[in-house]
């Protein structure tokens, strides 16, 4: 589920931010969620004074909000690399002496299967973020984006790694949120990951998984916005 907090000024700051790395001739992957659409905006209107790039939509709201900014569309089977993806996060590993440290969880729009293929294809991966997402260590419910003939059947061993799964049920219509994949998701509560890659790898190898919300050693640097400016972690 999409996660509150943080203010307006602060994710801008973030998305405009991350907006400045992209180069003139970039293909560019964009993320989901209210700090990326801030730096959708400001691509926009860097293309408006002649910058040239191509973007990688993750979801139908990135891609809606890309042209209404006027930023040419690709995909990612139509490119040879990504040299840039941009990415918010739900929660992220802000702990330096963490061996899980710069971690994500990511899913709460329910668009983390095409947010991961493209952020692990890119060059670079930037996420952007607000002060209330940093955390000693993950600890939201993990989004695992299961086909529906599964979903029962998945959440049966989420049960028996320790989690307890919830099918995510949407929020203006009767019944499950379906993604853009036409999938289910469930929402798996750990509490405290104290090892987010080993249990990264426990959720794929459940069959009828299509992909989970942990995000493991693909991140190069998150901007933390500010009321006053801008924070960089480098991992």
């Amino acid at each position: 589920m999409k996660t509150a907090g943080g203010t307006d000024a602060a994710k801008r700051r973030a998305g405009e931010r991350a907006a400045e790395d992209v180069d003139n001739g970039d293909v560019v992957g964009l993320g989901t969620g209210s700090t990326t659409a801030y730096a959708i905006d400001a691509i926009g209107e860097a293309v408006s004074d002649g910058l040239e790039v191509r973007a990688i939509p993750t979801s139908f709201q990135s891609r809606q909000r890309a042209l209404e900014a006027g930023i040419p569309l690709t995909s990612l089977d139509a490119v040879e690399t990504v040299d840039i993806a941009i990415d918010g996060a739900d929660q992220v590993v802000d702990d330096a002496d963490s061996s899980g440290y710069g971690a994500l969880i990511k899913g709460g729009g329910a668009a983390h299967t095409r947010e991961k293929l493209v952020d692990a294809a890119a060059e670079r991966f930037v996420v952007v973020a607000d002060p209330s997402k940093l955390a000693d260590r993950l600890e939201r419910s993990v989004p695992v984006e299961v086909i529906p003939e599964a979903h029962t059947v998945v959440a049966d061993h989420v049960q028996e790694l320790g989690g307890e799964p919830t099918l995510r049920d949407a929020e203006h219509k009767d019944g499950p949120v379906v993604t853009d994949n036409g999938n289910l998701v469930l929402d798996c509560a750990f509490g405290p990951i104290g090892d987010p890659d080993e249990l990264a790898t426990q959720l794929s190898r459940i069959p009828g998984v299509l992909e989970h919300g942990l995000f493991v050693d693909l991140a190069d640097v998150t901007y933390v916005g500010l009321e006053d400016g801008v924070e960089t972690r480098v991992y």
